[in-house]
């Protein structure tokens, strides 16, 4: 088959897209024939390698994907060949304390496919039956494949996390990407008012199609200004925050005494000044968050599926493009996801 791969990391010429021994499936997995898939910015830092995680090379990148159901494993009884399903990314053994309280994303064995482990940017994909949700078949492929780990996270974020609540208002940084549009689209949904963040009036304009009611452009002002005037002085109940240290103490200004900050990333930085002291005077809430559980994930590609919450994607490419791709995603060029489709079916 073929497959993105990289034998080293580094900038965008260690990637290519190319042969790759076909995989094999063990009792509990299945395999499938990827109809499409997407590229996550996680995917550009896994190629760029992160501390302390260390991959088997060549490595496959890819955490999103959809495709039918080629060949199953002998212990799998939920999926047969021709199913349509979808991945969600996050692994965890079954003998953790926390996976067997229903959180396996505490687990201290959660793992990532395509960050930890191989992933599926490839023709074909083994994959544990238990990281597999069904999608109706009217689903496009370019919906299913891109959908999962963005909108998973969001909804975790603001669901579980946050505890949102119908009236609330929420703060919303980098609307243009792809847990940024996400978490638009479930905010609003969930009935709270929405203010976003993104760098250019266009991107500004297709957070409003998602839902956003109030807009301001970083580049041209302080959005910690803007919402001071937008909430007259009061601040948002939540704050939507994975930028890092570049929006780090104007999320925290932005917050109304007793708000909650949710992070899910650093992409700028990870280590900001903490700013105790506005934290603990103002009774702040600093709450991280990662991906989702298996009944969360489902509980918003339910939402996808059905229509009530939509994927935006900017660009659709053959997975020979795989470089392409990820110049998009580093150059915050336009809006939503970019999906990559195996050369053989595009």
């Amino acid at each position: 088959m073929e497959a993105v791969q990289f034998a080293a990391h580094g900038d965008r010429d260690v990637i290519e897209y190319g042969e790759f021994p076909n995989p094999t499936i063990e009792r509990d997995e299945v395999l499938v024939d990827v109809k499409a898939a997407s590229v996550n910015h996680l995917d550009v830092w896994t190629r760029r390698g992160l501390p302390g995680i260390d991959v088997e090379m060549p490595h496959i990148p890819g955490s999103d994907m959809a495709g039918v159901v080629s060949e199953t494993g002998a212990d799998v009884t939920r999926f047969d060949p021709g199913d349509h399903v979808a991945l969600i990314a996050g692994v965890a053994g079954d003998t953790d304390e926390f996976t067997r309280k229903g959180d396996p994303t505490l687990a201290a064995d959660y793992h990532l496919i395509g960050e930890h482990v191989r992933g599926v940017h490839s023709e074909y994909t083994a994959v544990p039956a238990a990281n597999l949700v069904p999608v109706p078949d009217h689903v496009p492929w370019e919906i299913a494949g891109s959908t999962s780990l963005v909108f998973q996270t969001a909804w975790r974020m603001l669901i579980d996390r946050a505890e949102l609540r119908t009236g609330e208002h929420v703060l919303i940084h980098g609307a243009s990407g792809g847990v940024g549009h996400a978490a638009v689209q479930i905010a609003s949904h969930a009935g709270a008012t929405v203010s976003a963040t993104a760098s250019t009036e266009r991107k500004l304009e297709h957070a409003a199609d998602c839902g956003a009611e109030h807009l301001i452009n970083y580049e041209n002002t302080s959005f910690a200004d803007e919402i001071y005037q937008i909430t007259d002085g009061r601040g948002v109940d939540i704050v939507i925050d994975h930028v890092g240290e570049a929006t780090y103490e104007g999320s925290l200004k932005s917050l109304r005494k007793g708000g909650r900050l949710i992070t899910c990333g650093a992409t700028t930085g990870p280590n900001p000044d903490a700013n105790l002291n506005r934290i603990f005077w103002n009774q702040l809430q600093i709450i991280g968050s990662t991906m989702a559980t298996p009944g969360q994930a489902e509980e918003v590609l339910d939402l996808v599926w059905d229509g009530t919450l939509k994927p935006h994607i900017r660009e659709t490419l053959p997975m020979s493009d795989i470089a392409h791709a990820h110049e998009l995603l580093e150059n915050r060029e336009g809006f939503g996801k970019v999906v990559v489709i195996p050369d053989s079916e595009y």
